[in-house]
């Protein structure tokens, strides 16, 4: 998804360098690559590779704990100890933008401090509750979810409750614990920057742009500061490349049409436990259409023979051929958008992170549904595919959000590309920053504001009370002594 802001900007002419773990084997000659060691997260954190299913029932705070947190630093580390990677910190480098990658590797903010450049930050998720908190963005939490969290009715009170909870769950220790850890490693590989770099929350703060992966077109709109843009579908912009022969062939020849189904490089088909590969292969064996299935085994016992199966399959390509019916998909960003962008339905197996949020938004819009990983059996998986391919409803909004996600006065990459150069040209673009971002929490809630009005009120309500209570007294002593004239009288 990072990669064709790269590209763009060095065709633009801009001499690009860029940190990475994956080489491009064709890159224009002003696109330099410093590549990153390459190493797995289970190898760095010193443990086997799970199977990803078991990560099904795992809460956002568990997923934070076992892999983002010790994940981010454990790969931010390996980057930057790199072979490459420290030969080019090494050299005496000029450049006029820094663009990192907003996902748990914050050390990485230092070289815009090391080469005197604006930051910019962009997202292959949404939204970022982190950064939303930091420039001083409207939080929004009654519609917009924490980026990992999964809830069924986020509106509802116990919904915005967790989200809220998560928030600043997270928050807490990504700003007292985890960035403590980051600042380590910017005095660990950048020592000629300790003790003049500004922490790390501070370089965050006064980040100059946030390029985000999403469009109000396609998921929950929501406010933002003019520094934060949306671009999502960015990767989808522009291709050169097109199906083999074989499976160009397979599409077009597919009378009945043809469903897909990836798990995406992660979560592996191959990995399904025997009862759920067995109930995906006998309704496979029921439909009439051809399915295409990432399979990441040379072999799968008791295929149908409507089903192929690849260890590999060009996903974009696949999805934009006007026969494909459905998309069988676990519910990341990145198939989602191509999905979208294509107009194909989704059956959706969400597994972790932000695909049940994505998948939830799919359900909602209408073009698709979720299927629960413990609920996959030859029956609900039948009835849900069935569903999908034989209610053309759902071929119909897939089309129409397709339209409006394309629908933009400019493509998501000349965005970016526009925006970035805007920067450049503006250095920093200061006053696109929000002012407010500086003042204390207290400050920048109104608490302060609200705390003075509530006293006022109080003092008004008992200052009433005692006027009140005065009356009542006099009115009262004023009842005793005509009581006590009569009575003398």
């Amino acid at each position: 998804m990072l990669k064709p802001i790269g590209l763009e900007l060095a065709r633009k002419g801009h001499n690009v360098t860029v940190i990475t773990p994956i080489r491009d084997n064709n890159p224009p000659s002003n696109y330099h690559q410093v590549l990153v060691d390459d190493k797995k997260i289970w190898d760095i954190l010193g443990m086997e590779r799970p199977n990803i299913f078991t990560m099904v029932d795992m809460s956002a705070e568990e997923f934070h704990d076992k892999i983002l947190w010790s994940g981010g630093v454990a790969f931010t580390e390996l980057a930057l100890n790199s072979t490459e990677v420290r030969k080019f910190l090494k050299a005496d480098n000029t450049f006029d933008l820094v663009l990192c990658e907003q996902f748990f590797q914050e050390a990485m903010y230092a070289l815009a401090y090391k080469y005197n450049a604006p930051l910019a930050l962009v997202t292959t998720f949404g939204s970022c509750m982190r950064h939303n908190i930091a420039t001083g963005n409207p939080l929004q939490i009654p519609n917009i979810l924490a980026e990992f969290l999964d809830i069924k009715n986020p509106t509802s009170f116990l919904g915005r409750m967790r989200n809220i909870y998560f928030t600043l769950y997270e928050f807490i220790w990504w700003r007292y614990w985890y960035l403590e850890k980051h600042e380590n490693l910017v005095k660990k590989y950048l020592p000629e920057l300790s003790g003049k770099v500004p922490k790390l929350y501070e370089i965050q703060k006064n980040v100059s742009l946030m390029l985000i992966n999403s469009h109000y077109s396609a998921e929950i709109p929501a406010a933002f500061l003019p520094n934060i843009v949306e671009i999502g579908g960015v990767h989808l912009t522009r291709s050169n490349t097109s199906l083999p022969k074989d499976l160009q062939k397979i599409l077009d020849d597919s009378k009945y049409g043809v469903v897909y189904m990836s798990l995406g490089s992660n979560v592996k088909s191959a990995e399904l436990p025997d009862s759920k590969r067995e109930a995906f292969l006998k309704v496979f064996s029921s439909l009439n259409q051809t399915v295409l299935w990432k399979w990441e085994d040379d072999n799968l016992e008791n295929k149908p023979k409507n089903l192929i199966t690849r260890q590999w399959l060009p996903q974009k390509e696949i999805l934009a051929h006007p026969n494909v019916k459905v998309f069988i998909s676990h519910g990341g960003l990145i198939g989602t958008q191509e999905a979208i962008f294509n107009g194909v339905p989704l059956v959706g197996v969400p597994i972790y992170a932000d695909q049940y949020n994505n998948l939830l938004y799919a359900e909602k819009a209408g073009f698709g549904k979720i299927l629960q990983y413990h609920e996959i059996n030859e029956n609900h998986l039948f009835q849900t595919l069935s569903e999908v391919l034989t209610n053309d409803s759902y071929m119909q909004k897939a089309k129409e959000v397709s339209r409006r996600f394309k629908d933009r006065p400019m493509t998501p990459l000349d965005t970016a590309v526009f925006w970035l150069e805007y920067v450049i040209r503006n250095n920093g673009s200061e006053f696109m920053k929000n002012p407010t971002r500086n003042l204390n929490w207290f400050s920048f809630y109104m608490l302060d504001v609200y705390a003075l009005f509530l006293l006022i009120v109080f003092l008004f309500i008992m200052i009433f009370y005692k006027i009140v209570m005065f009356i009542a007294q006099m009115y009262v002593d004023y009842k005793v002594k005509v009581t006590i004239v009569k009575k003398e009288q």
